[in-house]
């Protein structure tokens, strides 16, 4: 039985997760967002980023984790 990981490691997946998604979000749609004012950028960028890594990124990497952990040495 795996067991589950440290608050540490957490708090580490979900920053590694919030940090890529925000990179990403601004890659993509970094000149869509540029002309709007900083607030209504922000308030777009959490609103794609927070759910993605609620419900999409930090479950997934939880998962390969959890399997890379339940693997023979």
């Amino acid at each position: 039985m795996a067991s589950t990981p440290s608050v540490h490691h957490r708090a580490a997946i979900t920053w590694l997760s919030v940090y890529s998604m925000i990179m990403l979000v601004q890659a993509v749609m970094g000149p869509v967002l540029a002309p709007l004012p900083l607030p209504l950028r922000t308030l777009v960028l959490t609103a794609i980023v927070v759910p993605a890594v609620v419900y999409a990124v930090v479950p997934s990497l939880l998962r390969v984790q959890a399997r890379l952990r339940r693997r023979p040495r």
